[in-house]
């Protein structure tokens, strides 16, 4: 006979996993999660706390140029334009168009990438990325901004698929074993 488990007890279960996860972020901890995506791209979300306002985060998170500062393999990142898109009455957005250039080594050999991306800012809640050309065949990103206590807990979903064929496994590999340093480093940098 199989044994039930009462919802409450499910409930619970998620409850502490939640809590868990919540005070690993308070401690310092990022927070992985690594999908399937593609034969050839991979996808992953991270989270991190910021002792950080959101609105300090803000600032700091939409001066592009800044981010050859908190991602190493990020040679340049200028803004190209800026604008607003009033389109939505309710919710007006700040749109840019970004370039960035990155230098990445895998194995025996040194990756040379450059993306020009369309970003949509959502002020101080939530930044999306869009491929417009580049050296991936898809790429999107979305960073998100959540008040937590006196800080704030960002949390930064990619996806991409470069144009050069590497092996999903091996994107995912590299994403899982970068983006927790540049994240550490973003937050180094943020918190000064």
């Amino acid at each position: 006979m199989a044994a039930s488990i009462e919802p409450n007890a499910i409930d619970l279960i998620v409850t502490s996993n939640q809590s868990t996860a919540h005070g690993a972020l308070l401690q310092g901890e990022i927070l992985l999660t690594t999908r399937a995506y593609s034969a050839w791209g991979g996808a992953v979300t991270a989270q991190m706390y910021l002792p950080l306002t959101p609105v300090e985060v803000w600032q700091q998170l939409t001066d592009y140029p800044r981010w050859t500062q908190y991602f190493p393999d990020v040679t340049h990142s200028q803004v190209l334009h800026s604008g607003i898109n009033a389109s939505n009455s309710a919710m007006k957005r700040q749109v840019k168009r970004l370039y960035q250039s990155a230098s990445k080594a895998f194995l025996v050999f040194t990756a040379q990438v450059e993306i020009y991306l369309k970003v949509l800012e959502t002020q101080q809640q939530r930044v999306q990325f869009y491929l417009e050309s580049g050296s991936f065949s898809d790429f999107c990103a979305d960073l998100s901004l959540e008040a937590c206590g006196n800080g704030t807990i960002l949390t930064y979903s990619v996806q991409a698929t470069p144009t050069i064929p590497v092996p999903g496994i091996l994107i995912e590999q590299a994403i899982r074993l970068d983006l927790p340093t540049n994240l550490r480093q973003m937050r180094r940098v943020m918190c000064g």
